[in-house]
């Protein structure tokens, strides 16, 4: 048997273990609030990340403030100013040729001659038919002339004078028939000649010496083709959008592909006031000096056309303009940071810019990329951006890519 501890140990030992259970305990405590602090700390921090994050950041900037006259470049097709594709009149064969593909030609210069035997076959009978004609209404007027005589001593009848009258007015009315019909194949073997319109030169040749001509066939191709280049139209299909700034007298800058570097100068002229329903553009006319003779009728050329006024306008990335079923609207920022969307109209599209009308301030704050979901009120995260572009500037320009 173990002695007894003394009662003094006995009661140490007791009071050891309570104020270790004390001690654990106290400890338990502290480690458990200090946890619950903490993480009651954490997701505090997280809800402010998560409210600071649901505010958008929005990049803003100023509208640009821009002259609104600018340019437009579009394919054009140069043609002559004053072209005629010239056609055989008679039949025959050519006797000779005067002119080649690119040979420059006076008005009335020959070109060609057709030998054209049976035209002439048929003035020589149209001739002999006149004079047979003609000397049938001599025989005529002078019976008529003695019947008129006879007449009032009763010696002829009044029918018989009356027949001899109109005898006569009928072999007169052949002559008139005989002569037109001379002057019509003499008028005819004039075209026998082929001779140049105006002044110009010759753009095409599908004839030579020898060569049939059959002015009855159906399949009949032009002899020449006589172009007046000394200036030139210019042919420009403008998209609609445009139309209205691109009046009569509007100057048009132009290159060609064969002489880089260098610039021509042309005027619109005329408009085909219509649109053309399958690509939305209007056709101009513009006129082109080329007393150089340097263009050619037919050639591609770029235009670059001066359109709009002299005004000062606001221009906005297309980015920021939003359209939705109220309409088109740009998403400004306020001064304590709250979207504020205004109503605007569009003056023109500039591709990656848009040209306000109405509806916005110089002034205004722009979200050049307002999210989709955005609101009037909302609270947003300002970015500022720079914005060098502010002074007016002298022009500007949109490429165009519509060939026709």
């Amino acid at each position: 048997m173990s002695p007894e501890l003394p009662k003094e140990v006995r009661a140490r030992s007791r009071w050891k273990m309570s104020l270790a259970a004390v001690v654990f305990i106290s400890a338990t405590s502290f480690i458990g609030f200090t946890g619950i602090e903490c993480r009651e700390q954490t997701l505090a921090s997280l809800r402010v990340k998560s409210a600071e994050r649901s505010v958008p950041t929005v990049a803003v900037s100023t509208p640009n403030v821009q002259k609104s006259i600018g340019t437009i470049d579009l394919p054009g097709r140069l043609d002559a100013y004053s072209q005629a594709a010239i056609f055989a009149r008679v039949s025959g064969y050519v006797a000779s040729r005067k002119a080649d593909i690119g040979t420059r030609v006076k008005a009335g210069d020959l070109l060609a001659e057709i030998d054209a035997p049976d035209l002439d076959q048929q003035l020589f009978q149209a001739q002999s038919e006149l004079n047979n004609a003609k000397a049938n209404a001599a025989l005529a007027k002078v019976t008529n002339e003695r019947y008129q005589a006879l007449l009032p001593k009763d010696y002829v009848t009044r029918q018989a004078a009356d027949e001899k009258a109109a005898d006569f007015e009928a072999k007169t009315a052949l002559v008139k028939s005989a002569q037109a019909n001379v002057d019509r194949l003499k008028a005819l073997s004039e075209y026998k000649r082929i001779v140049a319109p105006f002044d110009g030169i010759v753009t095409v040749r599908n004839t030579d010496v020898g060569n049939l001509i059959n002015t009855g066939s159906a399949t009949g191709s032009e002899m020449f083709v006589v172009a007046d280049i000394h200036k030139l139209r210019l042919y420009v299909n403008v998209p609609q959008a445009y139309v209205p700034m691109v009046t009569n007298g509007t100057t048009a800058v132009l290159t060609v592909p064969e002489r880089p570097g260098k610039q021509y100068e042309a005027k619109v002229e005329a408009s085909a006031g219509a649109v053309d329903v399958a690509s939305g553009t209007t056709r101009m006319q513009l006129v082109v000096d080329n007393t150089p003779g340097e263009l050619m009728p037919g050639a591609y050329a770029s235009v670059r056309l001066t359109v709009g006024d002299k005004r000062d306008v606001l221009v906005v990335p297309s980015s920021a303009v939003i359209f939705d079923k109220d309409g088109l609207h740009v998403a400004t920022v306020t001064s304590d940071d709250r979207v504020l969307l205004k109503h605007i109209t569009i003056g023109r599209d500039l591709g990656s810019k848009i040209e306000i009308a109405s509806g916005l301030a110089p002034e205004d704050r722009v979200i050049e990329s307002a999210p989709d979901d955005i609101a009037d009120g909302d609270k947003v995260n300002v970015k500022e951006q720079s914005n060098p572009a502010t002074a007016p500037s002298s022009s500007n320009s949109v490429h165009l890519n519509n060939k026709g």
